[in-house]
């Protein structure tokens, strides 16, 4: 009686113990589908470049039961950084301790004119490139893709202002200047100004996700500039 006891213990104890594994085996499967989208930020980056992207990143994961994305906002250091026209951001990581990094998003703004001086911020967002599955850049953003050599012989997008500094830049690109936003090669993508990356980010949605997930997001935005 005591073995047979016994036994009916161990099994007991036994599926206990695969459950808890099976549980942990899904658990890591549905954090490792998610995409860590981490969102480059800087002195006087424009606000909507970046806080656009985010909202559309964010408000996909949440309607979707947090199982899509990962959204992170990076600077070169952890300290709060001022944006334009003021607005304090705290940064989730520095370059230092980001996490790899399946999306990269590069904000633009005046700020991307020192950026492009910058050569540790160049070489971590190189860096960063190399390793994503995808890139995004949006507004002045396409002129530090530029910088570094990411735009030669390609077609481009950016603010209608700062085409002439990128023609200049980078002389064998190709400008798009009547799109919103366009494929640069086979992982790098670039739009137009300010407002023009939340269609992009939209757009990315949709890739990776689907026409309906990305409905969905823009239903839930009210956002009418995605069909």
């Amino acid at each position: 009686m005591k073995k047979l006891l016994s036994l009916i213990i161990g099994i007991i104890t036994l599926n206990l113990i695969q459950a808890n594994v099976c549980g942990e085996v899904r658990i890591d499967s549905i954090e490792k589908s998610k995409k860590i989208v981490g969102i480059l930020i800087f002195k006087n980056a424009e606000v909507l470049d970046f806080a656009g992207p985010f909202e559309v990143f964010s408000v996909s994961n949440q309607i979707y039961n947090d199982e899509l994305f990962d959204v992170r906002i990076i600077a070169k250091t952890k300290e709060p950084v001022i944006a334009m026209n003021g607005l304090s951001v705290n940064p989730d990581h520095s370059f230092a301790d980001a996490p790899d990094i399946d999306i990269l998003i590069i904000s633009g703004g005046i700020g991307a004119s020192l950026v492009v001086k910058d050569n540790e911020a160049l070489q971590w967002i190189a860096k960063t490139i190399e390793k994503s599955e995808l890139t995004m850049s949006v507004c002045t953003g396409a002129a530090i893709l530029g910088k570094i050599g990411l735009l030669d012989g390609k077609p481009y997008c950016t603010h209608n202002t700062v085409y002439p500094f990128v023609e200049k830049m980078v002389p064998s690109a190709k400008p798009q200047k009547d799109k919103r936003f366009i494929q640069s090669d086979q992982k790098i993508y670039t739009s137009a100004g300010i407002s023009a990356g939340i269609d992009l980010s939209f757009h990315i949605v949709e890739k990776l996700h689907g026409k309906e997930v990305a409905k969905n997001t823009a239903d839930y935005m009210e956002y009418k500039g995605y069909q």
